[in-house]
């Protein structure tokens, strides 16, 4: 059974950013005249005009939470990616830390701070936590984006796997209220797909981007994402200094 738009990208925002290691129709419809921003336009033609313009962006931003299933807890996100796979932003997992990550080329680049290394750490030795902090923390490395131990990270990087089952639109959103996401006005969504439901801001001035997304408190995977910094070019250059390649080690 075909997953609806809103539930498809938290899914596949979800399974991209694990990198540590039939649809029920709307009760509005472009018969009842909906007034004010999108007059005319049901929920579901919403949501297709919003899928078409935010699936063409050349790059966006992407901030919020997703949950981890293998720490089973969560991972904090502010990245910005194109579809040429560069990438480049942060990531913490469970609160603890923070990591710094650019993809350029073919090459993916991490820079760890020690409370995010004590922590990935947890269940080795003192002695080798003590280590890897002491050769990592504050440090640039890279590995080849191809390589066993990045392969999933730089997956992360590719804007067309994140947004590549949005670009259906679907008759199960119904039309909310107006709001403004982050200053911007925006018009609510929801959406149901079986058991879970969704809730999505779309721009109403300006082109109809996708603006923010979460999951509802019965989802089985809490998500919130906003999205923002439409076909802004990604600062995913090389970082300057002496650069650790862990490949070679």
């Amino acid at each position: 059974m075909r997953r609806t738009a809103f539930a498809a990208l938290c899914l596949a925002a979800a399974a991209t950013t694990g990198l540590v290691t039939g649809c029920q129709s709307g009760d509005d419809s472009a018969a009842s005249k909906p007034k004010g921003p999108f007059a005319g336009l049901s929920g579901g033609q919403i949501v297709e005009r919003s899928m078409k313009t935010t699936t063409a962006a050349s790059s966006l931003r992407m901030k919020g939470r997703v949950p981890d299933d293998e720490s089973k807890g969560f991972i904090d996100i502010d990245m910005a990616l194109d579809k040429q796979g560069r990438c480049a932003g942060t990531l913490s997992m469970n609160g603890q830390g923070k990591a710094d990550m650019i993809r350029s080329g073919g090459t993916v680049y991490m820079k760890y701070d020690e409370k995010f290394l004590r922590a990935q750490s947890e269940g080795e030795s003192k002695e080798d936590t003590d280590a890897a902090v002491d050769m990592l923390a504050g440090k640039w490395t890279k590995m080849a984006a191809t390589g066993q131990d990045a392969k999933d990270i730089a997956s992360f990087c590719d804007l067309d796997t994140i947004l590549g089952d949005m670009k259906d639109g679907d008759e199960a959103a119904t039309r909310g209220k107006t709001t403004k996401v982050d200053g911007k006005p925006a018009i609510v969504l929801h959406e149901k797909d079986g058991g879970d439901d969704y809730t999505a801001h779309v721009a109403t001035e300006g082109k109809p981007y996708l603006l923010r997304i979460d999951s509802g408190a019965k989802a089985k995977e809490q998500i919130h994402l906003s999205f923002g910094d439409f076909d802004k070019p990604v600062p995913a250059d090389k970082p300057t200094g002496k650069i650790l390649d862990l490949d070679a080690l």
